[in-house]
């Protein structure tokens, strides 16, 4: 599991957040993690061959989902980048509210495929995708939060 991880942070850690235009942010984001996430997955996940099928055919399902909710993150963190030297009041509580909303979606969305998977491969390996998947999410989260300001760095740097 370690091993894994490793290999994700070392993935995570190749993908800049440049200051460019969303759009391109998304692409080189979600085309390196969505090749080596579903080597991961494989790995980790081990699955007998009667399981496999059913198995990718609601992981594709459950990428497509997911793709969305990291492109809106995305959008969200360059937004805050775009905005983090002169934050409004109005401004850091309508990024925070869509933050929470996107991350409420993310729980959404494992409970949602947690109960599909648990269906076609049993509970067991249903919550070893959830654990994998939730962990590569935080370890994500991790990366793009030592790579963004906090609020008010700007200011004690000056």
């Amino acid at each position: 599991m370690k091993k894994l991880f490793l290999i994700a942070t070392f993935v995570i850690s190749s993908v800049t957040f440049a200051q460019s235009t969303a759009k391109e942010d998304i692409e080189i984001i979600q085309g390196k993690y969505g090749k080596s996430k579903k080597e991961l997955v494989n790995t980790y996940m081990a699955l007998k061959e009667s399981q496999a099928s059913a198995f990718w055919k609601v992981y594709d399902a459950y990428e497509q989902e997911r793709k969305l909710l990291g492109k809106k993150r995305i959008e969200l963190i360059n937004d805050y980048i775009n905005n983090y030297e002169s934050l409004s009041n109005e401004k850091a509580d309508q990024l925070l509210k869509a933050t929470l909303k996107n991350e409420m979606a993310y729980d959404k969305l494992y409970s949602k495929y947690y109960e599909k998977m648990k269906k076609a491969i049993g509970a067991i390996d249903a919550a070893k995708f959830i654990q994998l998947e939730n962990g590569l999410q935080t370890a994500i989260m991790a990366e793009t939060q030592n790579a963004i300001p906090f609020i008010g760095d700007m200011d004690r740097s000056k």
